[in-house]
């Protein structure tokens, strides 16, 4: 009887212990965050119309009416998204809700949802460096994945928007990437893209960058026209699936902001086009690269024939809004405009990830996996390049970044273990494991303090978490029946999961009107207020004093509306609802009646 192999088991059964890995993983997360889980404690807006998102189809709204009818009554706000993410958390709540009820299992599922992509991309990621490294390099894979902070935030409970998903889709697009078996492969990276497509387009330009990359390795070897039929195949078919299956009533307009009947018929263009060229299939590389440049020229140039107002921002918005808003989103903005502190830790390991494929790359000259490692290279510094124009790309960067790390550990680790002199082995190696896995940039933002204080930071941080607690929200139940309550944009998604409550604004580009009219209302003169809030039949306002988004309204109009409020003056058309005294909110009863202008004998609130 053979006893206990490790190198066997962690070459034979390897997705066995990966898999047991990862349940320990999520097990950590969800008893280290187990407070957050209990209070519901959904940080993002994004989160909290997720859930809400859930909450709709459960109780019977329909499946392409992604409506949400809780803010900007009566005819309520369109949310751009699909219902591909809301199955596993629909799915998890009906599995709990039996045994601990509605709310519990919201909780649970909550907390649970964003833990099943980190399941696929580790069983990814582990396949594409014992393909590419080692059999048992998937382990050294892991390990480096949990220092990627960026991307492991995705994955933590209660980060139940789509991000998690469509990153697990993009390394499984990687993963494709590096199929030996071509067909196989083809077809992976075509579902993949299409599934992150049905999700949303903030992953577009990485799916045209895998079928750049497809496309490219038809170019160089006429052998990989199958990988190429593949692809063609499964993003055509897959993104049309998606559309059929996910798309809301909304997205059949002609918008350039989801998988609409713009992109859909882009990605059955290519999809017609790639499949052409794959059984034209020509043998001389300089007609294939030809016939690549003609069919990209094609879909380029009906594109912009065909939809030219998608050449601009695919959101659609007004100069206004992007200048008030969409240009000042944190995660829209270039690495360049980060602090140290949050920039180095982004962009440290994609660093590393492109020197780690190219090392590879050159020393698997001659082999097979050379032309696996140039598309991960080629993938690598593309999303690398991206952080250039949005850190939203952090998170795939890092990704991608995993495999070239796990190559330079594998080759430079090894060499410090085995020298002769102990202090080399041991704490060469640490260094260099530290260094090339990108784990020291945690540290490194710990004892370089290159960032300039920013004054009131902690001020304004404080203001966003009270104001978001469950313990406040509930407050806002326990005061008032149900009402419509005029409030910040960020404070609107959730206002609607926490309380009975409905709300104006959510921060989602599609709902333009509703946003600048709360931005008009806080920023103009305070008679003007009225009448935008009479048109959501507003009977309350409430207030977040030093939250964000107020040091906005205040710095742009310091006399405006807010302005006013802040510096203690308070049109008598406004009633207090008290309050406790640790409220973090300030709440007014709004009053139509015909308004009386501010004067001297104004009330007076809090000027914080």
């Amino acid at each position: 009887m053979r006893g206990f192999d490790l190198e066997r088991e962690l070459d034979r059964h390897w997705l066995r212990w990966a898999l047991l890995a990862w349940g320990v993983i999520a097990g950590w997360y969800l008893w280290d965050r187990w407070g957050s889980v209990r209070g519901l404690a959904l940080g993002d807006t994004d989160d909290n119309m997720r859930l809400m998102q859930v909450r709709g189809l459960l109780t019977g709204q329909g499946w392409y009416d992604l409506r949400q009818y809780r803010l900007a009554p009566p005819e309520g706000l369109d949310i751009h998204w699909s219902r591909l993410v809301d199955l596993p958390i629909a799915a998890l709540i009906l599995l709990f809700k039996p045994f601990v009820g509605v709310a519990q299992a919201e909780r649970l599922a909550c907390g649970i949802a964003p833990l099943l992509p980190l399941g696929v991309v580790i069983a990814a990621l582990g396949t594409i460096v014992r393909r590419l490294v080692a059999p048992a390099a998937w382990t050294i894979a892991i390990i480096v994945l949990l220092g990627c902070g960026a991307a492991m935030y995705m994955f933590a409970p209660l980060r139940i928007d789509h991000h998690g998903w469509q990153l697990a889709f993009l390394t499984l697009t990687v993963m494709g990437l590096s199929d030996p078996a071509r067909a196989r492969g083809g077809v992976i990276v075509g579902l993949s893209s299409a599934g992150s497509l049905t999700i949303g387009l903030e992953l577009l330009p990485y799916c045209a960058m895998a079928g750049a990359i497809v496309a490219l390795r038809w170019v160089w070897d006429a052998g990989d026209a199958r990988r190429l039929q593949g692809y063609s195949l499964s993003l055509a078919g897959g993104s049309a699936a998606g559309f059929a299956l996910f798309a809301s009533n909304a997205n059949y307009a002609m918008r350039c902001d989801a998988l609409t009947p713009v992109w859909l018929s882009v990605m059955v263009a290519a999809g017609a086009l790639l499949f052409l060229l794959s059984r034209i299939n020509p043998a001389a590389r300089g007609a294939r690269l030809l016939l690549a440049l003609v069919a990209g020229g094609a879909i380029a140039g009906g594109f912009a024939a065909l939809f030219p107002h998608c050449l601009s921002r695919p959101e659609g918005v007004s100069d206004e809004l992007t200048r008030t808003w969409l240009n000042n989103v944190r995660e829209a903005r270039s690495i360049t405009t980060q602090t140290f502190r949050a920039g180095f830790p982004l962009a440290a390991l994609p660093v590393i990830g492109v020197i780690g494929a190219g090392v590879a790359a050159w020393r698997a000259r001659g082999h097979d996996q050379l032309v696996a490692w140039i598309a991960i290279l080629l993938f690598n510094a593309f999303a690398g390049a991206m952080l250039f124009w949005q850190i939203r790309g952090g998170p795939a960067a890092q990704l991608l970044a995993v495999p070239g790390s796990v190559a330079l550990v594998w080759i430079v680790v090894p060499w410090f273990l085995e020298r002769g002199s102990m202090v080399i082995r041991i704490l060469g190696g640490v260094a260099a494991f530290l260094l090339l896995s990108g784990l020291f940039a945690g540290f490194v933002v710990q004892f370089v303090k290159l960032d300039k204080p920013q004054p009131g930071r902690s001020t304004v941080y404080r203001a966003n978490a009270r104001c978001a607690s469950a313990t406040a929200m509930s407050l806002l139940d326990r005061t008032l029946p149900p009402s419509t309550i005029f409030t910040h944009v960020d404070l609107g998604p959730r206002l609607i999961v926490m309380t009975h409550h409905k709300g104006i604004a959510g921060p989602y580009h599609r709902n333009e009107r509703a946003i600048l009219g709360v931005h008009h209302a806080f920023t103009g003169p305070p008679d003007a207020f009225r009448g935008i809030a009479r048109r959501y039949g507003a009977q309350y306002l409430l207030v977040c004093p030093n939250m964000a988004e107020t040091t906005v309204y205040r710095a742009r109009e310091p006399n405006g509306f807010y302005g006013q409020l802040a510096k203690g003056r308070v049109p008598d058309w406004l009633t207090p609802v008290p309050l406790p005294k640790d409220a973090p909110y300030r709440m007014w009863r709004i009053r139509y009646d015909p308004p009386n202008s501010l004067t001297d004998g104004a009330k007076r609130a809090d000027p914080r």
